[in-house]
């Protein structure tokens, strides 16, 4: 009785101790979808921007505001929705360690489409910028505000919302911390 203890013990502690890891898209970037006209590709990469092909499986992905399950084979995910013209792009990923994103603004030329990563750092110094000038120089407040206004709608207009600006500002910092 006390062997067979013993070995459903050592058993039951050895599957807990045998998992197998998870496996956690920590960077992923947005690259042009080479099978499908102004369609993208969501790339599962490390730091150094190399594609993790180890990567397989369904990820639940948030795209701009939108939850998404997102089927990668290889490293790589195809986002199925076209885009008419250049918009912003925000994807925000969540697992186990914590949550990852990225925005994105798609420039959209006639035959290919060239993504371009907006860190956090160049969102909140647009405006204080502006800010600093027209404080440094009066006569600049309303050249800084008209410059401030057109920002404002070319964010908008482009598919930034106030939200996603202090989502992507927020998640920066947090990283930063």
């Amino acid at each position: 009785m006390k062997k067979l203890i013993l070995i459903l013990l050592i058993t039951g502690l050895g599957s807990i101790t045998a998992r197998a890891d998870a496996i956690l898209i920590k960077n992923f970037t947005i690259r042009e979808n080479p099978f499908a006209k102004d369609e993208v590709a969501i790339v599962a990469t490390d730091t150094a921007g190399t594609i993790q092909e180890n990567i397989s499986g369904l990820f639940k992905f948030t795209i701009n505001g939108f939850d998404e399950d997102l089927n990668f084979e290889n490293g790589t995910a195809f986002y199925h929705h076209k885009l008419d013209k250049s918009s912003f792009i925000f994807l925000k990923h969540s697992n186990e360690k914590g949550s990852n994103s990225a925005l994105y603004y798609v420039y959209k030329r006639d035959t290919s489409l060239s993504p371009i990563h907006i860190s956090w750092i160049i969102l909140i110094a647009i405006p204080i910028i502006l800010v600093l000038l027209a404080y440094m120089f009066k006569r600049f407040i309303i050249i800084a505000a008209i410059l401030f206004c057109i920002f404002l709608y070319f964010n908008h207009h482009s598919g930034l919302s106030v939200g996603t600006f202090f989502d992507t500002v927020f998640e920066g910092l947090k990283h930063v911390f």
